[in-house]
């Protein structure tokens, strides 16, 4: 999985353009996110890793997608409000995202990391070391919490 994202450009929610190397010595872990979805808990889970890693160097990007089953289908402000309310879930969401087919990044370049294919659903996790290579990538139903997911994001704060 040799693939740099510090060059990837995002689109922020009013419209400007970030790249992920401004994160610079962070570990991120990028979730294509839906506020209409199975794995829609997963907003406190991902909350709660912010809350317990953020002050050792991770950050928590969410996508909101819509790509599957229509279960995105609100505007950013609406989905912003949805998370800080239902599930007090305050980390950085960006602007709307495609995850498959016609991808916009950073899953453009996320989806070339083995196994390389579109993202499956959503909820889907890419963890990114330090240094911008992605080092995980987590299908939907590894919850925020797991011990795989926790242990990864622990190790990539170490190194």
């Amino acid at each position: 999985m040799d693939i740099n994202v510090s060059d990837v450009l995002v689109t922020t929610p009013d419209g400007k353009k970030k790249a992920l190397g401004d994160y610079k010595e962070r570990v991120l872990l990028i979730v294509n996110v839906a506020s209409r979805c199975g794995f829609t808990k997963q907003y406190e889970g991902l909350q709660s890793l912010q809350d317990e890693y953020g002050k050792q160097g991770l950050t928590v990007l969410g996508f909101p997608c819509n790509d599957f089953g229509g279960q995105e289908p609100g505007e950013l402000e609406e989905i912003k409000t949805f998370c800080k309310t239902t599930y007090n879930a305050t980390f950085e969401l960006f602007a709307k995202v495609h995850a498959k087919g016609n991808t916009t990044e950073p899953y453009t370049t996320l989806t070339k990391t083995e196994p390389k294919g579109d993202v499956a659903w959503n909820f889907e996790k890419f963890l990114i070391n330090k240094q911008g290579k992605v080092i995980g990538r987590f299908k939907s139903d590894i919850e925020p919490n797991s011990s795989e997911l926790k242990s990864a994001i622990e190790q990539a704060l170490t190194n």
